[in-house]
């Protein structure tokens, strides 16, 4: 989908104005106020201007949501069980079948496998039955009222209000989740103006009700990102017991060979097959948990969300639906580590020379460079893994 002129004025707009400071001793409602003249001077007409006067002061829970830490860092193992279970590669494997001829014309489109585009659309709204359940203006004014990220979430605002405009969907049924993200997609406004598709050709792009808008736009999205249709996401291999651990990671590629020299293998036993491939050694759990190569697809997937968890599961989902099977080396009792637990872990780090950062309860990058320099220092397998066995070492 090409941007229109508007869309173009408003991403300019949006990037050279600094709306942070309005948000900083103002009413809501005067806030609100000069964002309408704002959206005026944009083009945005007045009919589509009077869903402004619906919202309401800030949501107290969106604001709540958006501030949160979870009380536990979720395990790869907790994560997948909740999200690949056998209902749902059940259900998926209908809906395949159900929208095959669909789903085969957005293939040939774009290139993008069914069966992949069935487990984004599962992960994303559990099939469409799961989309958020806030009205998408009211989140994204609340965010957009609070200074910590004003610029964002106005601009996404403001996008908001065109797509109303433009006349894809009403505002009271632009539903989706507290930080903003639309539809069975889950694409935040900025992403439908830039990926949305028509595909029913029917003058609207509808992300929440029509299934080849959700499909086509999804797929565009993904082929856009650079998704290859000749290719899987990738596999679940075995290590050799030799293996350097500081070669893990998604920012280190080597060539299908070249892992297969290391010594990876298939679950199996078999050789890995070769192709022209790069691909990143991935540990979700660490040393002592399964192994995965992921491919090009893999990181595509994570253009998508930059989780690794959730790329696996779109991956392995993917695989299930085709009679692949379940995680072979999946930890069956992975202890999950609390916010207060990596806040002491990394406190622990600190004092022990191996900085990883000011202590805030979440394992980013930093924390696992400091864990893996530390286990590399006592002799430990160095995957970067934060657990509670280490936190134990550590006191």
């Amino acid at each position: 989908m090409m941007l229109s002129m508007r869309q173009l004025l408003l991403v300019c707009c949006g990037s050279l104005l600094n709306f942070s400071a309005f948000a900083q001793g103002q009413t809501f409602d005067s806030w609100l106020q000069e964002l309408r003249i704002e959206a005026s001077s944009l083009g945005i007409s007045e009919t589509t201007l009077l869903a402004l006067d619906q919202l309401e002061a800030p949501l107290d829970r969106v604001l709540e949501l958006d501030g949160s830490q979870p009380e536990f860092v979720q395990t790869f193992t907790r994560y997948l069980s909740l999200r690949i279970t056998p209902n749902q590669v059940d259900r998926g494997r209908a809906l395949l079948r159900q929208h095959a001829v669909l789903l085969e014309e957005v293939r040939r489109r774009y290139g993008v496998q069914p069966h992949y585009l069935v487990a984004f659309w599962a992960v994303e709204s559990n099939y469409g039955r799961t989309t958020g359940g806030f009205s998408v203006l009211q989140a994204l004014a609340t965010l957009a009222y609070d200074p910590r990220r004003a610029d964002f979430f106005r601009r996404e605002l403001l996008t908001a209000l065109q797509i109303i405009d433009d006349g894809h969907i009403a505002a009271e049924g632009m539903g989706g989740s507290w930080a903003g993200a639309m539809g069975q997609l889950q694409f935040m406004p900025s992403i439908f103006s830039r990926y949305g598709v028509d595909g029913d050709e029917d003058g609207k792009i509808d992300i929440w009700n029509s299934l080849p808008d959700i499909f086509y736009s999804a797929a565009n999205f993904l082929s856009r990102s650079g998704w290859q249709g000749d290719e899987r996401w990738g596999r679940e291999v075995l290590l050799p017991e030799n293996f350097d651990f500081s070669l893990a990671g998604s920012r280190l590629r080597k060539t299908l060979q070249e892992w297969s020299e290391l010594g990876l293998v298939q679950v199996d036993g078999a050789n890995i097959p070769i192709a022209n491939m790069n691909a990143s050694v991935i540990l979700p759990s660490g040393a002592m948990g399964p192994a995965f190569l992921g491919y090009a697809n893999f990181r595509t997937t994570m253009v998508y969300n930059p989780s690794i968890f959730y790329a696996l599961t779109v991956g392995l989902l993917a695989d299930r639906y085709t009679g692949g099977p379940a995680v072979q080396r999946m930890l069956i009792n992975e202890e999950a580590m609390s916010a207060s637990d990596v806040v002491e872990l990394q406190e622990l780090l600190n004092s022990s020379g191996f900085d990883s950062g000011a202590p805030d309860g979440r394992v980013g990058r930093q924390t696992r460079m400091a864990v893996r320099a530390y286990q590399r220092s006592v002799g430990l397998a160095a995957d970067g893994h934060a657990s509670r066995q280490l936190l134990e070492r550590l006191r």
